[in-house]
């Protein structure tokens, strides 16, 4: 009875150090691939907003098309979306849920320190494009740059203050007909923001292509729709935001492989 009580006492221990050990060695592997996930970079993104009632499909207006671009230059590493102005809760989402947020809805502080933010917008778009980044500024998470093109202030909106978490900010405006941008901004007081410019254009005697809009936006706010569809004001911004984004990718390189946001 004595020497067959021995042998059990002794397999049980030594299934209980093997169970042990394989807890051990489950909690390290995910305490490393969790780790790893966090050390792993987040893409840089880059929020859109279009005016009015456009949608955020619609390759005729010009902040759709500079998404376009950016997303065929940059098939991975930074992540690149279009939103309708009525939908910057949909936008804000998307950047918490990029960065890492739990399902607690916390961000940790590195990946705070992480984010590579960019907001651009035209029209309601543009009042949208400040809004978001005090949304971010809320959520103590910096913006690298921000850029409003004739930037019309949504009721119960500020687009003239720019908040302290945004590094750059860009404005261009044009001041004829009966809707007009916002013809200066400026930053948060004490803040280092850098204000890049407020780019005044002129449509009177300048008239940019605008064929494929339609006959109502080409009538009734005439010179704002010319902002939108001028070439050199989007030539501009685009170059803006490809500044604050990593080197292309080798398309010759890259061509079928990755995928695209």
């Amino acid at each position: 009875m004595v020497s067959s009580a021995r042998p059990a006492t002794a397999i049980h221990g030594e299934g209980s150090a093997r169970h042990g050990l394989t807890v051990k060695a489950e909690a390290k592997a995910e305490t490393q691939a969790t780790e790893s996930r966090r050390s792993d970079p987040a893409p840089t993104i880059v929020i859109g907003f279009v005016g009015g009632f456009v949608r955020h499909t619609d390759r005729v207006h010009s902040p759709v098309q500079v998404a376009a671009r950016l997303r065929d230059s940059y098939p991975s590493g930074v992540y690149v979306e279009v939103f309708e102005n009525r939908h910057r809760e949909e936008a804000h989402r998307k950047i918490l849920e990029i960065l890492g947020e739990t399902r607690e809805g916390k961000l940790s502080g590195s990946a705070k320190q992480r984010a590579r933010v960019i907001i651009y917008g035209m029209s309601w778009g543009g009042s949208e494009t400040v809004a978001l980044a005090r949304e971010l500024q809320d959520d103590q998470i910096p913006v690298l740059l921000t850029v409003q093109v004739d930037s019309v202030a949504k009721v119960g909106q500020n687009d003239e203050v720019i908040p302290a978490n945004v590094a750059e900010a860009a404005n261009f405006y044009q001041t004829d007909g009966l809707l007009h941008g916002r013809a200066q901004i400026r930053a948060e007081k004490g803040a280092g923001t850098r204000i890049v410019g407020n780019f005044h254009y002129e449509y009177k005697t300048k008239s940019p292509g605008c064929d494929e809009y339609p006959w109502y936006d080409r009538l009734f706010t005439k010179y704002h729709t010319k902002i939108e569809c001028d070439p050199q004001v989007w030539n501009r911004v685009e170059t803006l935001i490809r500044a604050k984004l990593p080197p292309a990718e080798d398309k010759a390189a890259t061509k079928g492989s990755g995928s695209r946001h």
